[in-house]
């Protein structure tokens, strides 16, 4: 047994540690991996991002960045699709409910996300992108809940109407941006918004879409041992499956650790929605690769099959991701004990993050995390700050609660 699996050994029954059922887990064994039981050291991280952030939007007032370059957020580099702008306001929402409710630091973090939030209302009819419930979950989702205005809901709606308009008959799944034929396992981080459509509108129409997309992409996107191709192809005359494939991935069939992570919190996000005991099944079976194939440290390499020239490049964003996945997965178990399991995974990897890549010793740096990946092919945002990867460190921070 080697790397970030090695850590929990103890909590398993035999050396077999990842065989399906709840008698790999021993009950009795209680450990805590995370040392900072007070919750300082996490504490500490949230004051610094809350600085970071303040920082950022009076720096650069209503941009919303994506990926820094040598630690700053304004630089010339491509953005290939416009889907991170539901995490700036998004983080200001994480911000804005941890301070007392009507005192004047609340009032301020809640002006600044509603001016983050609302630029973003047209974009749920975009059609150009698979990426609205990035968009809209983060920003409008979180408005929703402090505010049960029924405008607000309603721009949720129809971003998951125009979501689900990339559904595709031919192959039962929701279209990437890249073309007709192109599935990303990327969407799964995405199509709780259609299921969110369906709940709330009663529309059986999109929950049916909701449904086939993630069964598909369990079929053809994760593979038996819980790891996940990026991409799929399609014959969309036919519908039939053709090949997996990656934008970027190492290769067509190595794991992409940033997909794998998408895949853990997704189907996590969707057995949360549809109850369906498979999307569950594969969300801890992916968090099962995650943690066996994982260093020590719970943050991987960008990916996982990548030849080892030197150190591997580690991705931080992908363990954030990971990290939320892990905690939103704990809570929907009826196992206390693989309950316990996934959330002690998710606060070491979140002890790592702070103690070893908070850019907070490097006054110059304007992201929260160093170390995220976000086109290695492209060279774009390598060990930087990206803003998912700063959002889902955060989102975890929030979950430990």
């Amino acid at each position: 047994m080697n790397g970030f699996a090695a850590i929990f050994r103890r909590l398993y029954r035999t050396p077999d540690h990842l065989r399906r059922g709840a008698a790999r887990y021993n009950a009795k064994i209680v450990i805590q991996l995370a040392t900072d039981a007070s919750g300082t050291v996490f504490e500490a991280a949230f004051r610094f991002a809350e600085r970071q952030l303040r920082a950022l939007i009076e720096r650069h007032p209503g941009f919303y960045p994506m990926y820094t370059g040598a630690g700053h957020w304004r630089h010339s580099g491509e953005a290939w699709t416009h889907w991170c702008d539901g995490f700036l306001p998004g983080m200001l929402w994480i911000v804005y409910a941890r301070h007392p409710p009507g005192s004047p630091d609340a009032r301020w973090w809640r002006e600044q996300a509603i001016r983050y939030s609302r630029p973003l209302e047209p974009r749920k009819l975009d059609r150009a992108v698979h990426d609205l419930g990035f968009l809209f979950m983060s920003s409008y989702g979180r408005w929703y809940g402090f505010t049960p205005d029924p405008t607000l809901k309603a721009v949720l709606v129809e971003a998951g109407r125009t979501m689900a308009l990339r559904f595709q008959e031919h192959g039962q799944y929701l279209r990437s941006f890249v073309s007709p034929d192109s599935l990303f396992i990327d969407i799964m981080m995405n199509v709780g918004i259609v299921f969110y459509a369906a709940r709330e509108t009663g529309d059986s129409t999109l929950l049916e879409i909701a449904l086939r997309h993630c069964h598909t992409t369990r079929r053809v996107l994760v593979r038996g041992d819980g790891s996940t191709a990026h991409e799929g192809l399609f014959d969309t005359e036919t519908g039939e499956f053709l090949r997996q494939t990656s934008q970027q991935g190492y290769r067509g069939d190595s794991c992409w650790s940033r997909g794998l992570a998408w895949a853990l919190y997704g189907f996590g996000t969707a057995y949360s929605f549809a109850r369906d005991p498979a999307f569950l099944d594969t969300a801890e079976s992916c968090a099962d690769f995650y943690i066996r194939h994982t260093p020590p440290d719970g943050v991987p390499p960008w990916d996982y099959d990548a030849p080892p020239q030197g150190l591997p490049q580690p991705d931080t964003s992908a363990a954030a991701i990971a990290a939320s996945g892990l905690l939103q997965l704990s809570g929907l178990l009826a196992d206390a004990a693989k309950a316990h399991f996934y959330r002690e995974a998710a606060r070491h990897i979140l002890v790592t993050l702070c103690r070893d890549w908070l850019a907070e010793s490097d006054p110059q740096w304007e992201g929260i995390l160093k170390g995220g990946v976000y086109h290695i092919h492209k060279n774009l945002g390598v060990n930087e700050s990206v803003m998912w990867g700063d959002y889902f460190f955060l989102e975890a921070l929030e979950r430990c609660g």
